[in-house]
């Protein structure tokens, strides 16, 4: 199968090298500016194209390579993570497709940071979804494959992106046989219903501010949601940012009254916090650039996180 590769993430740098290695033809690489979070850049995908013998055109604007496109004369492209919505005009040009990876159980958790979304709204699972694209149109589509990691509130997000990460070349690869033996092949058609459909946004860093009245397992939620290669959930102490990089929920049976943020109780390593419902246990906390234990610098039970 001759296929382009669109998008980027070290996902997708996977997937194209481990789809050369099953003997598909990478035929040609369009990727886009790397997001600060992404351990694979710009240039490390026009090295794999050197190494491919293809070319590879680095931009935002899809619409100005379609002349590029339609000379790779691919069968199939696979996209994880372009920088915006692909036109139908530009999936004509594959005879079957674009297949996109999305890391969402579709169609609900269409669009953003849809991993951090999940954790933060509870979920007890999360998706891999390789899908046929629609042009114009969010993470829309029909399902070739699926896949599924159970989450609880102790998951933190780096698990998910690199189960994601390590996942992705393999459905997509599979999706791509199924593909390959019957083009019309769907693992599940995506329900048209609008009230099916939960439309994640974007989260910037300072969405990871604690608001400690809210209860320890959203708050430790939140912590795990923004945990790296994010740059983590913070509060502030004596006027200085701490950013939380580690926590677990305490449940002591203790009938307490507390400010939110208020320290509760110093340990070797650790102090426990008090929140609107329940206590969380901090045990690790960057400060000035430095991760350390809290117990290291908070010595009072009169002290309050902010």
């Amino acid at each position: 199968m001759r296929i382009t590769i669109i998008g980027r993430t070290e996902s997708l740098f996977n997937t194209a090298l481990y789809l050369h290695e099953l003997g598909h033809e990478i035929v040609s690489i369009l990727t886009a500016k790397a997001a600060p979070e992404y351990t694979r850049t710009a240039e490390d995908f026009h090295l794999l194209a050197a190494s491919l013998n293809v070319r590879c055109v680095e931009s935002s604007k899809i619409h100005d390579h379609i002349d590029f496109l339609r000379e790779s004369r691919a069968d199939i492209a696979v996209s994880v993570n372009y920088t915006g919505v692909i036109p139908q005009s530009i999936i004509d040009l594959f005879p079957l497709g674009v297949l996109n990876a999305h890391g969402g159980d579709l169609p609900r958790y269409r669009g953003n940071a849809c991993q951090a979304w999940a954790l933060l709204n509870g979920e007890n699972k999360v998706a891999l979804c390789i899908h046929k694209m629609i042009g114009g149109e969010l993470d829309s589509g029909d399902i070739v494959a699926r896949e599924y990691l159970a989450i609880d509130v102790n998951t933190k997000i780096s698990k998910i992106l690199n189960w994601m990460t390590s996942r992705t070349p393999m459905l997509m690869s599979e999706a791509i046989r199924q593909i390959q033996q019957d083009n019309r092949y769907i693992l599940e058609h995506q329900s048209k219903n609008p009230n099916d459909v939960l439309r994640c946004y974007p989260r910037r860093p300072e969405d990871g501010k604690i608001n400690w009245s809210k209860s320890a397992a959203d708050i430790l939620r939140l912590i795990n949601a923004s945990h790296k290669p994010y740059s983590g959930a913070f509060c502030d102490f004596e006027g200085e940012k701490l950013t939380v990089w580690d926590a677990e929920l305490l449940e002591d049976n203790e009938v307490f009254c507390a400010v939110p943020g208020q320290v509760t109780r110093i340990g070797a390593g650790f102090v426990e916090i008090a929140c609107g419902t329940g206590k969380l246990k901090i045990t690790l906390l960057e400060r000035d650039g430095c991760i350390i234990p809290p117990s290291h610098f908070i010595k009072s039970i009169r002290s309050r996180l902010g």
